[in-house]
């Protein structure tokens, strides 16, 4: 099947995990690649765009991207963008004279709505959206793609569950049942085999076992807890420690 832009970077993610099965879930490599695209342009020239400006005065960043900026050295650009982000809060926090509300009901509405909101994390949300959508579409289509997706070496469990909810939007139900049931067996014998390595790691810390070979246990608690949540925030163009 002829690869059309919005499919390459779902293909290529797939790709790498399938060929080194230590890039582990390829739809935590697609959203770090794209968390740092939205980095690197917010950082860029985008930071002086007047409609960017306007949605980051208003949603502001949340704690993780606030200081993945700040490493990025950038601290011009992002105390301009702190500059207007403060200034749009102080706007928010005065009280209106004649309002009939308690006192401090909309400045407290405000400040609650701006504990959830994150001008990168919302465009991650949206283009990941898309992403798990292009990967249910290839799965249904391709069988070039059906064929890496059973070849992964697993996919985190929010990443799953996401995946699951897309294919089951985008395909018909004798089509996703068959998708659940691959899908299904692929995650399955991960949690087993996770599972076991952790298992044997906690047998290692018994002295009856201080002979034994440590096998693939020795990451296993690190590998369980990307599996569980995910790997994400890590730059995907540099090597990880």
């Amino acid at each position: 099947m002829p690869e059309k832009i919005y499919t390459i970077p779902v293909n290529e993610a797939f790709e790498g995990s399938r060929d080194d099965p230590s890039k582990g879930c390829p739809f935590c490599t697609l959203y770090n690649t794209l968390e740092e695209n939205e980095l690197d342009r917010i950082l860029g020239a985008a930071m002086m765009e007047p409609d960017v400006r306007i949605e980051t005065n208003a949603q502001g960043f949340c704690d993780t991207h606030f200081k993945m900026m700040f490493v990025r050295k950038n601290r011009l650009g992002l105390g301009l963008m702190l500059e207007s982000h403060l200034a749009e809060i102080a706007k928010g926090q005065k009280s209106k004279a004649l309002s009939l509300k308690a006192p401090g009901t909309d400045a407290e509405a405000n400040l609650e709505k701006l504990e959830h909101s994150c001008y990168v994390c919302s465009r991650i949300a949206f283009n990941f959206g898309k992403m798990m959508e292009t990967a249910a579409y290839l799965w249904d289509t391709d069988g070039e793609f059906r064929k890496k997706t059973a070849a992964q070496p697993y996919f985190c469990l929010p990443h799953y569950r996401h995946f699951l909810s897309a294919s089951r939007r985008n395909m018909n139900k004798k089509t996703f049942a068959a998708f659940y049931e691959e899908i299904s067996k692929l995650e399955g014998a991960y949690i087993e085999k996770i599972n076991n390595d952790v298992s044997w790691f906690c047998k290692k810390f018994d002295y009856r076992y201080n002979d034994e070979p440590w096998y693939d246990s020795k990451d296993a608690v690190e590998r369980a807890m990307r599996f569980l949540s995910g790997d994400l925030h890590k730059d995907p163009k540099k090597p990880q420690s």
